[in-house]
């Protein structure tokens, strides 16, 4: 999301002549307490490009705490809370940083900042009502994050989330909505890395779980942030949420380890946003899906190819010395 850097000149007095007073009249603390805490977030941030009064207005925490904490109810957690207030402009800052989807810049070459930690701050929707919120802390620096393949599991084991979704109800997939922001407090980014939508949804052919992929495509077109949702539940009963992780898949579909999963968050955390747009995000999935089709083929001819040179090679080795022997 952008937000105006330079404010325009000051509004005008109504157009009827002057016969009405600039709403620059009103007291700031009538506008702040019966029109601007009325405002979600993105008409807040236009509302502050409307004139300089407004600009200053419209960037006060409070107003922004408030919109993140209903947004997010997981941004109330104590960790959060001090994580947000070191960003430049504390909670305005996070909403840019969390609120838009995260637009897949092309590769660039690496850079690894130093954190510490991250910290995961996790909500799950069903009808558009709250039903689970959490928050993670992950340390970055030992040799295990580092090498091991990174999947953040978010419910503890045999832990299950009641939805009241029956399980044979079919729009699961709909009506089920995940947010998982992720927070690096060293640098004072974040990004929600979970498409505002399952851009998948699958069946397990033995025990029947639905699983449902949340993901947004990173490291131009490379690589996919997804958060998988597995849920499941008895017929004629209600459906329930039993797993919730968060990991970085390649072409390949391996997940890949913390420090390379590292790199690509930091570098989505600082890319470029766009607006939400669940078709589009759709779209970009499923291309992603065709890349990863092309690849494994691409990968099949070269090792088949390469299957035929080492045949070759060794037919030719074998009758060399056959012939070496046979004259002799």
């Amino acid at each position: 999301m952008s937000f105006c850097r330079n404010s325009s000149t000051t509004t005008s007095a109504a157009a009827d002549g002057g016969g009405g007073d600039p709403i620059t009249a009103i007291h700031p603390d009538i506008i702040q307490t019966h029109i601007l805490n009325r405002l979600d977030g993105a008409t807040l941030a236009s509302t502050s490009c409307a004139s300089s009064q407004f600009l200053a207005l419209c960037g006060d925490d409070q107003l922004w705490r408030n919109i993140c904490n209903s947004t997010w109810p997981s941004t109330t957690h104590p960790r959060v809370l001090r994580a947000i207030s070191a960003f430049p402009s504390a909670h305005r800052s996070f909403y840019s940083d969390a609120f838009p989807s995260t637009h897949h810049p092309h590769p660039k070459e690496a850079r690894l900042s130093e954190t510490p930690e991250l910290i995961s701050a996790v909500d799950i929707y069903c009808h558009d009502r709250l039903i689970y919120s959490k928050v993670l802390e992950t340390e970055t620096v030992s040799n295990w994050f580092s090498s091991f393949p990174l999947s953040l599991e978010l419910l503890d084991p045999k832990e299950m989330v009641p939805t009241p979704l029956k399980f044979e109800d079919a729009a699961a997939e709909e009506q089920l909505r995940v947010s998982w922001i992720l927070i690096d407090p060293n640098n004072k980014r974040a990004v929600n890395v979970a498409s505002h939508k399952a851009v998948e949804s699958r069946m397990h052919w033995l025990n029947g779980d639905v699983q449902l992929r949340y993901a947004t495509v990173s490291a131009g077109g490379l690589a996919q942030c997804a958060v998988v949702v597995t849920c499941g539940g008895k017929e004629g009963g209600e459906l329930h949420v039993k797993e919730v992780k968060m990991q970085v898949e390649d072409m390949e579909g391996k997940t890949l380890s913390g420090k390379d999963s590292l790199e690509i968050l930091q570098a989505a955390m600082e890319g470029p946003r766009r607006r939400i747009d669940s078709k589009r995000e759709k779209q970009v999935y499923e291309s992603f899906l065709r890349k990863k089709v092309k690849f494994r083929e691409d990968e099949q001819r070269w090792e088949k190819g390469l299957d035929m040179i080492c045949i070759l090679v060794g037919l030719s080795i074998f009758f060399a010395i056959w012939i070496f022997f046979l004259w002799r």
